[in-house]
């Protein structure tokens, strides 16, 4: 498609600032803007990558909102479009080069599906799907081959099952979701009992609710617990591995990098960013918008806003200078042993 064109769709996205489109060349793809050809749109965010716009052959660029990049691409016979957030028009223009495969509706001749299972219009069911008694299925909803859902589950409209993933028992699934192959949701969670014969079981009761646009990872887990429930609100993203134990609370927006983990009763505020392999203790409490780099350990609550790194977790700015300290031990040891030599001299 010309360009022109392509920028009419994205102009709901994002706002545009500006463009010159004095060759409104063919757009026919998207790539990276060091893997581009002829043909394709690419992006940039800052003016770090500006020598990037003098290599490429890209036909078209998103950029950011300022004047030198913009003239720089325009000198180089590069059409272009100026938003706040190149990230997201492109995101947007992605989609309208690519769609994920999704089947049309119809049941697969192998799925078993028990008769009390209400499902709604559009449904598309792969093969050897089971779903059990007192099942609910909204409209438009996708399952891949293999998934299992367990009874009195319910799934919301839209909603997309990949291929192999398990819905437990009391899961509550919202609209909009996306379960990834090999998650399990409403698992049971860890309780067990310690006695003097051993540990005994805690039947977990509870259920499992996912909110609306909830996405859920490869091979992650959502636990159930023994009563209560373990939820995750509105738009929260989990990559794959991630784990979430029973009885949590994870806010709206937030995102969970790979292989980080949930202990018990953890609650986490809205828009709670955690990299990967994250991990936090029991029933401990994050505030909002808190940030936590890879590998972070936190063990006690965060106020709101806090930026952590390291484990224990401690403020960013604290641990760099923690860092910093920890590559001059040696010298500093060095200094140590002559200062003490010279005191047992002089004593």
């Amino acid at each position: 498609m010309k360009f022109s064109q392509l920028l009419f769709a994205l102009e709901a996205i994002a706002p545009l600032l500006g463009s010159d489109l004095a060759a409104d060349p063919e757009v026919a793809g998207v790539a990276a803007i060091d893997a581009a050809s002829p043909g394709c749109l690419s992006y940039i965010e800052g003016a770090k990558f500006a020598a990037q716009v003098g290599t490429t052959h890209a036909s078209a660029l998103i950029l950011p909102a300022d004047a030198k990049l913009q003239q720089l691409a325009t000198d180089h016979g590069i059409a272009w479009v100026a938003t706040p957030d190149p990230r997201l028009l492109f995101a947007a223009a992605i989609a309208q080069f690519y769609q994920p495969f999704r089947p049309a509706a119809s049941i697969h001749p192998t799925a078993v599906i028990d008769p009390s299972v209400q499902l709604g219009d559009r449904v598309a069911i792969g093969a050897h799907v089971v779903i059990q008694p007192g099942v609910t299925i909204g409209s438009d909803v996708c399952i891949h081959p293999n998934v299992v859902i367990y009874p009195g589950v319910v799934v919301g409209d839209r909603t997309l099952l990949h291929a192999n993933c398990v819905i437990h028992e009391r899961s509550q699934i919202g609209t909009d979701c996306v379960i990834h192959s090999g998650a399990a949701i409403g698992s049971e969670g860890f309780g067990f009992v310690p006695t003097r014969e051993g540990w005994f079981k805690m039947e977990q009761s509870g259920y499992t609710v996912l909110e609306t646009g909830v996405e859920v990872g490869c091979n992650a887990t959502i636990d159930r617990p023994a009563v209560g429930e373990t939820r995750i609100h509105r738009h929260t993203k989990l990559d794959n591995l991630v784990h979430i134990a029973h009885g949590c609370d994870v806010g709206e927006g937030c995102a969970m990098a790979a292989q980080g983990g949930l202990a018990g009763g953890v609650r986490l505020g809205n828009r709670v960013f955690l990299g990967g392999q994250v991990g936090i203790s029991n029933q401990v409490r994050v505030g909002d918008g808190t940030q936590a780099a890879a590998q972070t350990g936190i063990t006690s609550d965060l106020a709101a806003g806090s930026v952590v790194m390291g484990t224990p977790a401690v403020p960013f700015r604290q641990f760099w200078k923690t860092a910093a300290l920890l590559s001059r031990l040696p010298e500093m040891y060095q200094t140590l042993k002559q200062l003490k030599r010279r005191s047992d001299q002089n004593s």
